[in-house]
């Protein structure tokens, strides 16, 4: 995009217009809100579905008949990547690119039809499982009718003509210091929720979003459904005290990466730790995952960023960490092995499920556990070589877990002094009582332990 375009973007002044939408659908009765979050995100976890490549149809009735098995391995909510038409104009590719959206709220015809949505959600909800979906709030397709309507909705570059950023030149850029802009945005977001009911939205490039907007635009949204939950693509901290929930913790994943490679010691995850302690709000919940779709397509995550048996550990650490609130992206149950292309076809194939048990087990430990729960406590422990062993312990309402993960490939040797944690805790995953003393024992490159206290 152009720089001239750039400041007009990242430096506009805000006001907003109250909007009301009608709907004809009763909302489902309001949940509990814990801390400003929804109760029921606390002890979750997410999984990201690319309805496209999902299965060999690529339509929302394909996907359902996955959902028994989804819910079997414990996913609790799940997240659709943008679910709108595409544009045709300037498409990428021969199916373009999810994210250059023609219709705020319409339905993708290659997915199916609007009430095929209604139906897959009312289905998930019966499973007592929540639903997210994927929104675009900073720029649409190159064909979006906004661009005849209005023009004025969007930054224009130095010729004139709506601007584009970086590379996505499939996509104009929105002008979030026009009134009727914001207003018609806020409505098109209340549309999904009041006439479909949904349960929340990962605001895709929210980062470049300013919070003025969030700041009216979420409390608005909640006045209608008060225990949304809204996940922001981005990793800067005003975007916590704008409204979002959760947040995409992209150092942190960049230090596992690096961790992974044997570039850096395990115990570089705890600066990036202690700068989200530091730096966010104390109630922000960071996202962690080893793969998502962006990753997956563009940079081989997560079999090459967390190659054969070094995926496992990572994938405990996100599932298990103080905070968190965990993400699987669609296929790393198989795994997915390979790139999935972001502008044409290429089915998952769910045959093997050779991590669904490994899934299943973290998963339902963290439903069932409150000492999982996003605002459990957080304890590191010393219990081996720091350069190689992560360590901790988390806790709540009287429930107790112990996470030992080895990030090297080599052996590493352990040993407890803590002793409130010695005794016969349970291993979660070998599901059986072990006695756990202070001498030393050993850990297998790339291993993993999880011990849970039981009452």
């Amino acid at each position: 995009m152009k720089k001239n375009a750039l400041f007009l973007l990242l430096f506009p002044s805000f006001f907003l217009l109250s909007c009301k939408l009608k709907s004809n659908n009763p909302l489902p009765e309001k949940e509990k809100v814990k801390g400003g979050h929804p109760e029921w995100i606390m002890q979750g976890n997410i999984y990201e579905v690319n309805t496209r490549q999902y299965t060999p149809e690529g339509t929302f009735n394909a996907f359902a008949t996955h959902l028994d098995r989804l819910k079997e391995m414990g996913v609790q909510t799940v997240w659709f990547m943008p679910i709108n038409p595409i544009s045709k104009k300037d498409r990428k590719g021969t199916l373009g690119s999810y994210y250059a959206v023609a219709d705020y709220t319409g339905i993708n015809p290659e997915y199916g039809t609007l009430e095929d949505w209604k139906s897959l959600v009312k289905k998930i909800h019966e499973k007592n499982m929540k639903v997210l979906i994927d929104w675009v709030p900073n720029h649409t397709g190159a064909d979006h009718p906004w661009l005849q309507t209005h023009p004025d909705f969007f930054v224009k570059d130095s010729t004139g003509q709506a601007a584009t950023m970086f590379d996505w030149t499939d996509t104009r850029v929105l002008d979030f210091k026009n009134n009727v802009m914001q207003d018609s945005m806020i409505a098109a977001m209340k549309y999904w929720v009041t006439e479909t009911g949904i349960d929340g939205f990962r605001v895709d490039v929210a980062w470049n979003v300013p919070g003025e907007f969030w700041k009216k635009c979420i409390p608005q949204l909640k006045t209608v459904k008060n225990d949304l939950f809204f996940l922001a693509e981005g990793d800067k901290a005003y975007l916590m005290t704008s409204g979002f929930d959760a947040f995409y913790p992209w150092e942190m994943f960049h230090m596992m990466v690096k961790v992974a490679a044997g570039d850096r010691p395990a115990f570089a995850l705890d600066s990036i730790k202690t700068k989200y302690d530091t730096t966010y709000p104390k109630e922000a919940i960071p996202m962690y995952f080893t793969s998502n779709h962006d990753e997956n397509s563009w940079n081989k995550s997560d079999f090459a960023t967390f190659p054969g048996p070094s995926h496992a550990p990572f994938a405990v650490f996100t599932q298990t960490m103080g905070g968190t609130v965990p993400l699987v992206y669609s296929g790393q149950e198989e795994p997915l092995l390979r790139p999935l292309p972001f502008f044409e076809k290429d089915s998952l194939i769910f045959k093997k499920l050779e991590r669904a048990k490994f899934y299943t087990t973290l998963q339902k430990l963290r439903t069932s556990n409150p000492a999982l729960a996003a605002d459990a406590s957080f304890r590191k422990i010393k219990a081996g070589d720091d350069k190689a062993i992560y360590a901790y312990v988390r806790e709540k309402s009287g429930k107790k877990i112990l996470v030992i993960l080895n990030l090297s490939k080599k052996e590493q040797g352990i040993t407890i002094s803590d002793k409130t944690l010695l005794g016969n805790p349970y291993n979660v995953f070998m599901g059986t009582t072990e006695p756990l003393g202070d001498s030393e024992w050993k850990i297998q490159p790339w291993g993993y332990v999880i011990y849970e206290y039981k009452e």
